[in-house]
């Protein structure tokens, strides 16, 4: 029995980046055998099992051979017969396809280690084209190193986007790899790399990248919800709602988003001789009830169109806010007129601050 330090730990090793996490492979062993060295097993659809002392996950190698369509329609080998080099030769890219033994020897029989050199991020095998996940595993790390796509890996994703293996993807798995690129240093090269393969059109039909903006995003260290906002800011709200519907997007980043789209031209158009054009920004974006979602609306606003007066709209909200609604209601002479009365005072009170 021999256990192999893999992939994406060796991977940002060889990078000189810090590594938190390890996973490990076996080769040699049975499920009992690792049960009876003081492993706990916890795979579902492999054998993989938690180290009793470091509780590091450490897999059984294995093969994996196609059965259905999507990146769940594979069946599983995983037996001591399976070898390190068939185990790697399953994995996506060849930068992730590496090992290190138990001495700290480099095993990579597939060039990762030159492809980490020359900045290219190439496919194992054509067993790449199995599992449609990894067409945006590869944009996503295209965002991350910000490496050229071999010419060859870029073809097989675009023969596998032309076969309809992408319309298999489920919705939360998109989902999760969008966001996991947003978040990568260059979310901008996520996108052109799913355009080259044919994939956007397929995947996100509503967007329309505007890639400088997604570098300011990342330059600015926003949030990947803040940067999703940003994919909204030239697209008409109901195709961002069926976008978020599609995709299934969390509460929060959908609200968000929706909001950009909702609010994008009055945030153009203000500016401080109209207070009563703010006050309608603000109550679009319900920004009284919820300021921090304005925050964050703004944020985005400043990325993706950086002519807008950001400044003058904080201005202007810092002043409405800081109107006392309570009181107002309270001295209202009947409750229809209580609404009224706050638009008033805020709006006099935006125009008193900017007059200022």
């Amino acid at each position: 029995m021999k256990a192999y330090i893999v992939g994406g730990a060796v991977r940002d090793e060889l990078l000189g980046i810090s590594v938190a996490d390890r996973d490990w492979v076996v080769v040699g062993a049975t499920p009992d055998e690792m049960v009876a060295a003081g492993f706990r097993p916890v795979g579902k659809d492999f054998p993989v099992f938690l180290h009793p002392g470091t509780h590091e996950e450490y897999a059984l190698a294995r093969t994996e051979r196609k059965s259905g369509r999507g990146y769940k329609g594979f069946s599983v080998y995983a037996a001591s017969d399976v070898t390190l080099e068939q185990d790697l030769a399953r994995r996506d890219l060849t930068i992730n396809a590496m090992a290190r033994d138990e001495a700290g020897g480099l095993v990579d029989p597939f060039g990762g280690e030159r492809d980490l050199r020359e900045g290219v991020l190439r496919h194992v095998s054509e067993a790449f084209a199995e599992d449609p996940v990894r067409i945006l595993r590869v944009a996503r790390f295209a965002a991350r190193y910000a490496f050229r796509i071999a010419d060859d890996t870029l073809a097989l994703m675009g023969r596998m986007v032309e076969a309809g293996e992408v319309e298999h993807l489920v919705a939360e798995r998109v989902w999760q790899e969008l966001v996991n690129g947003l978040a990568e240093p260059h979310p901008e090269r996520m996108f052109a790399a799913l355009e080259r393969c044919g994939a956007l059109a397929r995947l996100f039909p509503e967007l329309r990248i505007d890639e400088r903006a997604l570098a300011r995003a990342a330059l600015a260290g926003a949030p990947a919800g803040v940067r999703f906002a940003v994919l909204a800011w030239p697209v008409e709200e109901s195709a961002m709602r069926a976008l978020c519907d599609r995709l299934r997007v969390p509460n929060e980043e959908r609200e968000l988003a929706l909001a950009v789209c909702r609010c994008r031209n009055l945030i153009v158009a203000a500016n401080a001789a109209d207070p009563a054009a703010l006050l309608r920004l603000f109550k679009c974006a319900d920004a009284f009830r919820r300021p921090e979602r304005l925050a964050a609306l703004l944020f985005a606003a400043r990325l993706a169109e950086p002519a807008a007066d950001i400044a003058t709209i904080e201005q202007a909200f810092a002043s409405a806010a800081s109107v006392d609604a309570g009181a107002i209601a309270r001295e209202a002479p009947s409750p229809a007129e209580i609404p009224g009365r706050i638009d008033a005072a805020r709006e006099a009170a935006i125009s008193a601050a900017l007059r200022g």
